[in-house]
């Protein structure tokens, strides 16, 4: 078990909805060699854990469900008395998820931060689809929770899953943690404990992708096993191991098969409207440095020397 290790850096900045309350960090005591999983929402999350336990316990020969190991710190929908105990019990190499910008959590110089990008309008119509199949009940509880909590939803306001052009709009300005996220892990960019992956590449070159988080992790190849953990973590492997992911029948219709759902780009095509692809490139430009937009983009191919 690794020591304790100091916060460098305090939270800065509230970030509370229905489903995320950034607040709950305030009971994680964090440990050197940390390792935090940071994307926006559907940008290969629930990918990167499978490859960063996979790669910490050589296989699938897990104490647990993945997205029990490494659970989802600031989601409301557990007790955070059980996450946290759950976190302080293990006595392995620990891995965090969060959706939270990285203003809104602690940074440990002695933690190690993967940050997952992917292009903002692909994140937006896979979130469709997922908050589409968040149970009713789930939401509901959520909702009626959140004043108990202190969470303004006014703000906010719950997400309008119906119609595809509205949550859009509510994505761009009412909820626009997508822009928040890329914005905030950007100003890391090149810090020896931030590694920046992109969801196409991931695509494109697993096994390129897991050889970079291994190193970056300090974590051996054995090139005798290689293929057979890169195998693991494709999605098709995934998809068909539910059971060693996550528990998601208690949180979405369909279990595994909405929330892993196609795992594709481009569903926002002939979907948006040429006005809200206009909107999208008019926010990108206001609120990313250029080349943190071209990442999101295309990838690690553009990220600057």
């Amino acid at each position: 078990m690794s020591a304790k290790a100091a916060v460098d850096r305090p939270i800065e900045r509230e970030y509370r909805s229905i489903v995320s309350d950034n607040f709950r960090w305030q009971q994680f005591e964090p440990r050197a060699g940390d390792i935090f999983v940071c994307t926006p929402p559907k940008c290969g999350t629930t990918w990167m854990q499978t490859i960063v336990e996979t790669l910490v316990f050589q296989g699938r020969d897990l104490p647990g469900a993945v997205m029990d190991i490494a659970p989802w710190i600031d989601a409301r929908f557990h007790p955070l008395d059980e996450i946290t105990a759950r976190l302080d019990a293990q006595t392995h190499r620990r891995s965090i998820k969060t959706h939270t910008p990285a203003d809104g959590i602690p940074w440990v110089s002695t933690a190690s931060y993967i940050v997952v990008g992917r292009d903002g309008r692909d994140a937006c119509m896979s979130m469709l689809n997922h908050m589409r199949n968040i149970r009713p009940d789930v939401m509901m509880e959520l909702a009626m929770s959140a004043e108990a909590d202190g969470i303004d939803l006014s703000e906010t306001g719950l997400p309008p899953t119906e119609d595809v052009h509205e949550f859009f709009e509510w994505s761009m300005n009412s909820y626009p943690l997508w822009f928040e996220h890329v914005a905030a892990f950007w100003q890391h960019y090149g810090e020896p404990n931030v590694l920046l992956v992109h969801y196409n590449d991931m695509k494109a070159d697993l096994d390129a992708q897991m050889r970079q988080v291994s190193e970056f992790l300090g974590i051996p190849v054995d090139e005798q096993r290689w293929s057979e953990l890169v195998e693991l973590c494709t999605f098709a492997s995934m998809k068909a191991r539910p059971d060693e992911i996550g528990d998601f029948e208690s949180h979405f219709v369909g279990g595994a098969d909405t929330f892993l759902y196609k795992g594709t780009n481009d569903r926002w095509r002939d979907v948006l409207t040429e006005d809200e692809l206009a909107t999208f490139d008019t926010l990108v430009k206001e609120r990313l440095p250029p080349d943190a937009a071209e990442w999101t983009r295309s990838g690690q191919a553009a990220l600057p020397e």
